[in-house]
């Protein structure tokens, strides 16, 4: 596995706090929708407000590229 993937697994409490502000805060959730334009515009309406939040988790992570350290040293 590469060690990126490595990294990104480890992260799984950044996902779940996502998931967790979208349920709660933009009151995203799973519900039998009459019509797909009703599921489409509770999704879409839902990540606006997301977007729209003040304070949002981040992943910091700088990408190293291994061939420039290399060719470097």
């Amino acid at each position: 596995m590469d060690m990126n993937d490595k990294l990104l697994l480890r992260k799984r409490a950044l996902v779940e706090t996502v998931n967790d502000e979208l349920k709660n805060i933009c009151q995203i959730e799973h519900t039998r929708h009459r019509s797909v334009d009703n599921f489409l515009s509770n999704l879409i309406s839902g990540l606006i407000a997301y977007s729209f939040l003040p304070k949002k988790p981040t992943l910091k992570m700088e990408i190293i590229d291994e061939n420039k350290i290399a060719k470097a040293a």
